[in-house]
């Protein structure tokens, strides 16, 4: 595990996390459909990269400039990436009240047609060679960016992933940060049931990845592993996150009912009076 880093603004980062994950609640409540679970887990790890990481601005071009880019693989955590732009500035927060609506705004997974969404997403399997894609461009367009890219866990169950795991190596990367959500359920139930993933670190070294591991809702450890990974040359970093799905809210921390399942009225008032 990556030691701790305790950076001053350290309780900020987490205060903002706990408002994106009371966004979180209200925008699925109202959605009244949405995946609570694994938008509740990666939030720590988006909020880290927003607002303390990445370059990014709303205001900038991004292909004009040597901005970072993200890319959310795991489509179905949208809501915690939408409510982080949000509070970045790429839209409105009172956008986040039209996830999932008709004519809305923000749909149940990543639109390039929303302010800040780098690459569409739904089908698991795809970010990392998006991500690719994105990180050899910018080596031979020679501009000083960095890709990140957050899968799943059971999205790893996927061919691609480990099709794309060997590119990034054999074009050696370095540019290139996966982030795996380590939170061990999928929508069946336990990845290590549904399809062993282990030895998770093991494999993605075998393809020539730097592997860190860290607890992934500590945001100390999540600052160190990308600090360090931003001094790794010569390959791609991956970074194993491990987390609780439903992190924050006890009543659904580890409970697999709510990978895809909006929480109810009286859900949601119990979740907020938890997230104070």
């Amino acid at each position: 595990m990556t030691k701790p880093t305790t950076p001053q603004h350290v309780p900020e980062l987490e205060e903002k996390a706990t408002l994106i994950r009371r966004h979180v609640i209200r925008m699925l409540h109202s959605a009244g459909s949405g995946h609570t679970g694994g938008s509740l887990s990666c939030t720590d790890i988006l909020v880290a990269l927003y607002f303390h990481v990445m370059k990014h601005s709303p205001d900038t071009d991004k292909n004009e400039s040597e901005q970072d880019r993200f890319i959310l693989s795991k489509g179905h955590a949208a809501p915690a990436l939408y409510a982080t732009l949000a509070e970045c500035g790429y839209f409105p927060v009172g956008e986040l009240r039209s996830l999932r609506k008709n004519d809305g705004y923000l749909q149940g997974h990543p639109d390039i047609s929303i302010s800040g969404v780098e690459v569409s997403g739904g089908s698991l399997g795809q970010g990392l060679s998006a991500a690719n894609g994105i990180a050899l461009a910018a080596k031979l367009d020679e501009k000083k960016l960095k890709v990140y890219a957050l899968l799943g866990d059971g999205e790893c169950d996927e061919g691609q992933i480990w099709e794309a795991a060997m590119l990034s190596a054999h074009y050696k990367l370095d540019n290139l940060i996966a982030i795996v959500d380590r939170n061990g359920l999928q929508i069946d139930g336990q990845t290590e049931k549904i399809m062993c993933l282990e030895p998770f670190a093991r494999k993605w070294k075998s393809f020539g990845w730097n592997v860190i591991e860290i607890d992934g809702n500590n945001m100390s450890q999540i600052i160190g592993a990308f600090d360090e990974a931003g001094c790794v040359i010569g390959r791609p970093t991956v970074v194993i996150a491990h987390t609780f799905k439903g992190k924050g809210v006890s009543f659904m921390e580890w409970i697999n009912s709510f990978h895809g399942k909006a929480p109810s009225e009286e859900e949601m008032i119990k979740a907020l009076e938890e997230l104070m």
